[in-house]
């Protein structure tokens, strides 16, 4: 299982699953980030936490524990 976390700079991935609970979960779908989605990955700061992402067009920054709930397979690069 690979996750948002684990996609390294340059490269995009596409949601297969997000894990989490209720309003976690929730959070994290009213952000753009479903299944299918495509996203890709700009930047992570220098302690690694947060993780600037591009998904559907605007870009996100994403807390390395809510990336870590984000199961992706990765795609090409962009």
């Amino acid at each position: 299982m690979s996750t948002l976390k684990d996609v390294d700079v340059g490269n995009t991935a596409v949601v297969t699953k997000l894990h989490g609970e209720g309003a976690v979960k929730r959070r994290i779908m009213d952000m753009g980030i479903t299944k299918g989605t495509e996203v890709y990955v700009r930047k992570v700061a220098p302690l690694g936490d947060p993780v600037e992402i591009t998904v559907r067009g605007y870009e996100l920054s994403l807390r390395k524990a809510d990336a870590e709930m984000i199961e992706v397979s990765e795609g090409g690069e962009k």
